[in-house]
């Protein structure tokens, strides 16, 4: 794909202007000092130990585990700055593996993209956040700065939706398949479930270079809004694969959409929408509102919600031009990336709903019989650990490792998954897995697994000898991909704090 001169010059112009504009607010303003970690302002000083409160970071079976509480210059600072070595790499990983997949594209042109028509729309909150991080890893002395950061933070909306519109429009069809089949989940209540209250299930698919380091489970207490638990990327300010419980009793999952395409920059990015809703909803309608409202089309989902207060469950299928909702207290949702509402498909999608081969499709088929039939009236949290680690193939007939199972495996797979542009043996699947209930959510609690949820173990130096084609694009960053216990997360809230400052 080719771009214009002319647009070029804008792009790099934009960057080169928003930077200038970026760098003057820092050095007059703040000036880090990595040898004391000491961060001077105009009016004051801070130390970082100040900044970070009482924040803390626990490594745990696979899982880099913190808690965050302030405002959002600080909640940000705090994340930076205990987990830069992972920001870090997860920013070189993006820098090495967008141009080679699919987009052609170099790290500048995200950044570019980021500043021309993302970061005016993004909420001063989140702004302050996303600086904040980038400060953190100032003191600790790299030097990103706040489009890196927008940039990691909307990898998915910007390469996988607003590249491949870019490509449509220069050669039609071009940019078809682009959008990411990432996940397996549910949602159940009613007479679907033990207690009759929620369960929710939920496994990440994605490319295991990215995946292996989806490995964040975060606590936020923010000063506005409700209190979070979310497995996150690192440096992300959303949960990005999205799997996020609230103090105010709210539920979010979802599965994105096969064969999407559309997107809209003159809107809200999806990633502030997404955290906005986590941080605000106090109701089911209040995700709807939210994730409707300056909508671009990035990322486009089938959304799973939940309120533990009524225990009612909900399904918004949110394109770009279309949505629909689905609402009940006696029901039970699945998602695999497959889309439901006949408009949707026709005017935005290429979407084959009676193709039995695709990933989406198999697993559906999977996914209802386990929560339809085989765990109706007894879905809790133990069963929901097995389905999404299940590992049978619908279309088969028989255990497997492939496409089509919901404990994804497409390195093993020889048809690869053309729905997703992915060829043989392509390194992606399931990643990680999270579940949670009504009992837990109350609590603040949720169970977390690293690594396939089935417990297999992903290895790269035998998968390179075996596919030396991938080493090339990938070689430098695929690692191992070890299969963890499950584990169960709770917020800290109780014993920590906002910042105390001492100036």
């Amino acid at each position: 794909m080719k771009l214009t001169i002319k647009t070029i010059a804008v792009i790099l112009l934009t960057t080169l202007l928003f930077s200038c504009n970026q760098n003057q607010k820092t050095t007059t303003t703040t000036t880090t000092s990595t040898s004391d970690t000491t961060v001077t302002t105009s009016s004051t000083t801070i130390t970082s130990r100040n900044r970070l409160g009482k924040a803390t970071r626990e490594d745990k079976n696979g899982w880099i585990y913190l808690h965050l509480a302030g405002s959002p210059a600080d909640i940000g600072y705090q994340h930076g700055y205990l987990a830069a070595k992972e920001i870090d790499t997860l920013i070189k990983v993006m820098e090495y593996y967008l141009p080679s997949n699919g987009s052609g594209f170099k790290w500048d042109f995200y950044r570019a993209a980021s500043a021309r028509f993302l970061w005016k729309k993004i909420d001063k909150e989140y702004q302050d956040e996303i600086k904040g991080i980038a400060a953190g890893l100032q003191a600790k002395g790299m030097k990103y700065d706040s489009l890196d950061i927008t940039a990691l933070n909307a990898n998915i909306e910007l390469s996988q939706y607003y590249v491949p519109t870019l490509m449509n429009k220069t050669k039609p069809g071009s940019g078809d398949n682009r959008a990411p089949g990432n996940c397996s989940a549910f949602i159940a209540t009613g007479s679907f479930t033990k207690d009759h209250k929620i369960v929710m299930g939920h496994n990440n698919w994605s490319d295991y270079i990215v995946g292996e380091r989806w490995n964040e489970m975060v606590d936020i207490k923010p000063e506005k809004g409700n209190e979070i638990l979310m497995d996150c990327a690192p440096g992300f300010i959303h949960s990005g694969d999205d799997f996020v419980e609230s103090k105010s009793g709210i539920l979010i999952t979802e599965t994105t959409i096969t064969q999407f395409k559309g997107f809209d920059t003159t809107k809200t990015a999806e990633f502030m929408r997404a955290r906005k809703a986590a941080q605000y909803s106090n109701s089911i309608d209040d995700v709807v509102k939210i994730m409707t409202t300056e909508n671009n089309g990035g990322y486009a989902n089938d959304w799973l919600i939940g309120d533990t207060k009524t225990n009612e469950v909900a399904k918004l299928e949110l394109g770009l031009k279309d949505y629909k909702v689905w609402r009940s207290k006696d029901t039970a949702f699945i998602g695999s990336n497959f889309p439901s509402d006949p408009k949707l498909i026709k005017e935005e999608t290429t979407f084959k709903v009676n193709n039995p081969n695709s990933s989406a499709n198999a697993r559906k088929i999977r996914l209802q019989k386990l929560v339809y039939a085989d765990y109706k009236g007894k879905l809790d949290e133990g069963n929901g650990k097995t389905i999404e680690g299940d590992t049978y193939d619908a279309l088969d007939g028989k255990k497997a490792l492939n496409r089509c199972v919901i404990d994804g495996h497409v390195e093993e797979d020889p048809l690869g998954s053309k729905e997703w542009n992915e060829p043989a043996y392509f390194p992606m699947g399931a990643v990680q897995g999270k579940v949670t209930t009504t009992d837990l959510a109350n609590k603040m609690q949720m169970w977390a697994h690293m690594g396939h949820p089935g417990g297999a173990d992903f290895l790269a130096g035998p998968f390179f000898k075996k596919h030396p084609e991938y080493f090339k694009t990938q070689g430098k960053y695929l690692r191992d991909m070890k299969a963890y216990p499950w584990t169960l997360f709770s917020a800290d809230s109780n014993n920590y704090s906002l910042p105390d400052y001492k100036k």
